[in-house]
């Protein structure tokens, strides 16, 4: 079974497979990347960039099919001085699992 579901995806594509590769690909080149940051903003208790990264992977996740969004809204609530950070390290460590699982997938499905 799939970590993702490209069903938005593929419905925001309108079977444009050429469209369809482009979002996965950006999809890949940011996602990882803010994730990675967002993990790094934790650890340097950077509040303020957490959130930011929190808040700007929501839709992607949501569109990929990654069922993150109660450990997204725990990142921010850490951000916002709601969590302390032991509670919000569970949360993360999912993030990056499925995330990293997710982007090694489309990388094999697209074979990019």
């Amino acid at each position: 079974m799939s970590t993702y579901n490209l069903d938005s995806v593929r419905e925001m594509a309108g079977g444009d497979e050429e469209f369809l590769k482009v979002i996965v690909q950006t999809f890949l080149e940011e996602v990882p990347a803010d994730v990675e940051q967002m993990r790094q903003s934790i650890a340097q208790e950077n509040a303020k960039l957490t959130y930011q990264f929190a808040h700007k992977m929501k839709p992607n996740l949501q569109m990929f099919g990654l069922d993150l969004l109660k450990e997204i809204k725990s990142v921010e609530a850490w951000a916002n001085g709601n969590k302390s950070k032991k509670d919000v390290v569970p949360a993360i460590d999912k993030i990056v699992n499925t995330v990293t699982a997710a982007a090694e997938e489309l990388r094999r499905d697209f074979e990019l």
